[in-house]
């Protein structure tokens, strides 16, 4: 832990005669386990010029409204000195966050409500575990997708399917190769979108390898992804060929600390070496050239540098379905009467619900469902468009409606069959409302329950981001050795990484998050974080920059996080504030 004594304090513009060596550990208040934790140690100078009367030193947390008395210090009297020394322990409020925490000194023979001294002893709470994302929704970003439906078949036709395929070239060079390789991977993305025909985003991404018969033309790997899009024309793989999104990297060590991640080669202290080196904030350059000099990377290039000759192709889509013309309009004709009969089956109508495009039909369809079949899905399913309702109102007692009525519904679905999906849901809720511990257990219960891969994967990353608020952050790790696709879990996932100090995974993971969706700025707030923590202040600033240019509830965040503390002593800072927003 660090010490803060009192020249820090003095750079904070106090001098004070009596308050002179106080301590703080840690030097900043830190959010950890539900609770915030500290030790104050200190001295009051006896001396015979000033010796202090009735000497009293009080502990507040404050902010403009609100004040937290934590107590009066025990002074034990010494023969130059009174010394003091606590432990404390908080339950976390959110008013902290933004609390100063002071030190105040009296004395004299009546009391006083004014102190003789105030010493300020931290400004701020770090509270960096509340950044993981669990589906609460903020003014400024996309709604985070919340509550699982209970599937009509095996596979869910509501969650899309996001899938990445590769075709390689040869060294230097941009035209298409018909290898075996590349034809067996267009026949796999034929078979995709035959799956999955309704095509949500085609994007590829042309790559090229640090080799140097790839790194003299700086448009070859834009070349590339050219390439690669006039071919999936000419096969006639889409409908839509201008969905088709182009772009390419160079001079960029992303890719290579993929493969390197997934290198079966090396072990954990070589991978940190590598990533040691790639996160350092130095020029394409500089690293390549620090990378030339850790023993084995020749052999390590010819491996992996091959596989950077590429372009990648990511797909996502998801499987249509629909009852067509006419039994839609049975469906109609039923949702509008009053029988508990019906000419259609439970799986079309449950497909029907599935494949509504609005909350309300979904709502509408599923509330009847209740009515015609004694089945756990409609009610777990209608519980879902009530937390999806729920993320759509900043209405906090009509969120709080939607939530009781969501939780009514998915007790009777447990009710007709235990099933994971109403257990999730519950730790949806749960987890919503803030009650971590309750929203895990159901989360655990669920994972039980229900083995499949996309079920675990999405129930785990749930559970991951409880695992980081509760202090967790070894066993967040392990959550998400999933194929995510979505910005949010790579940033969740950083989030853990970061937090157990593997700054290197958290660094890969955060880059991930910006790839995938360069508008949500948490990415780049995960990067700066490392860049901070590692010292590299100019690079916090750049990556803090891209940041608030996303989200000004990230901006909000930036003003009063003392992790960037030291950044706050620069220019810099606030000229990058005042580039971006008007203070």
């Amino acid at each position: 832990m660090l010490v803060l004594n009192c020249l820090s304090f003095l750079a904070l513009g106090q001098d004070g005669r009596f308050l002179k060596e106080v301590e703080m550990r840690p030097s900043q208040l830190e959010y950890f386990r539900d609770s915030v934790r500290f030790s104050i140690k200190g001295k009051v100078a006896i001396e015979s010029v000033m010796t202090p009367r009735n000497p009293e030193v009080k502990v507040v947390m404050k902010t403009v409204d609100r004040q937290l008395d934590l107590g009066v210090l025990e002074l034990q009297k010494n023969l130059a000195d009174y010394s003091f020394q606590k432990d404390y322990v908080l339950a976390f409020e959110p008013w902290m966050e933004g609390a100063i925490l002071e030190a105040l000194f009296f004395q004299g023979k009546k009391e006083s409500n004014s102190p003789s001294e105030t010493l300020q002893l931290a400004k701020g709470v770090i509270i960096t575990p509340f950044l993981a994302k669990i589906g609460r929704v903020s003014p400024d970003e996309p709604i985070p997708q919340a509550g699982l439906y209970i599937p009509a078949g095996a596979v869910s036709r509501d969650i899309a399917q996001t899938k990445e395929f590769q075709i390689f070239f040869n060294p230097g060079e941009s035209n298409y190769v018909g290898s075996t390789r590349n034809e067996e991977m267009i026949n796999q993305i034929r078979d995709f979108v035959a799956e999955n025909p309704s095509i949500l985003s085609i994007s590829v991404m042309g790559l090229q390898s640090p080799e140097q018969a790839e790194g003299k033309n700086s448009k070859l790997g834009y070349d590339r992804a050219v390439t690669v899009q006039e071919l999936l024309s000419e096969r006639k793989l889409f409908l839509r060929d201008s969905m088709i999104q182009i772009d390419s990297r160079w001079h960029d060590w992303f890719d290579l600390r993929i493969l390197i991640r997934d290198y079966e080669g090396l072990g954990p202290d070589q991978k940190e070496t590598y990533y040691t080196i790639l996160t350092n904030g130095e020029s394409y350059l500089q690293q390549k050239e620090k990378l030339e000099q850790v023993s084995g990377f020749s052999a390590l290039s010819r491996r992996l540098y091959p596989q950077l000759r590429m372009a990648k192709i990511e797909i996502k889509a998801k499987p249509e379905s629909g009852l067509g013309a006419e039994r839609m309009q049975i469906l109609r004709r039923e949702l509008q009467a009053n029988s508990s009969q019906s000419e259609l089956s439970f799986i079309e109508w449950a497909l029907a619900g599935e494949t509504a495009p609005r909350l309300e039909e979904k709502a509408q369809i599923y509330t009847k469902m209740t009515e015609l079949f004694r089945s756990p899905l409609p009610y777990n399913n209608l519980a879902v468009v009530k937390i999806k309702e729920s993320q759509r109102t900043l209405d906090s007692d009509l969120q709080e409606n939607l939530w009781v009525e969501a939780e009514w519904l998915l007790n009777r679905s447990l009710r007709l069959e235990e099933n994971a999906f109403a257990l999730h849901n519950l730790g949806q809720i749960f987890a919503l409302r803030g009650q971590y511990w309750e929203a895990y257990q159901y989360l655990s219960d669920a994972s039980v329950l229900n083995r499949s891969p996309d079920f675990l994967m999405r129930n785990e990353s749930l559970r991951g981001a409880l695992d980081i608020i509760r202090g967790d952050y070894k066993l967040a790790t392990l959550r998400y050795d999933y194929p995510f696709t979505e910005s949010l879990d790579f940033f969740n996932k950083g989030l853990a990484h970061f937090l157990a100090k593997e700054y290197g995974p958290a660094s890969l993971a955060f880059e991930e998050s910006v790839v995938r969706n360069r508008s949500f700025g948490y990415g780049y707030y995960g990067l700066a974080l490392i860049a901070i923590n590692s010292g590299q202040n100019e690079v916090a600033l750049i990556q803090l920059e891209k940041a608030i240019q996303a989200s000004d509830l990230i901006y909000q965040k930036v003003l009063i996080d003392p992790s960037f503390d030291d950044l706050r002593l620069e220019e810099e800072f606030f000229e990058v504030l005042k580039r971006n927003r008007s203070l």
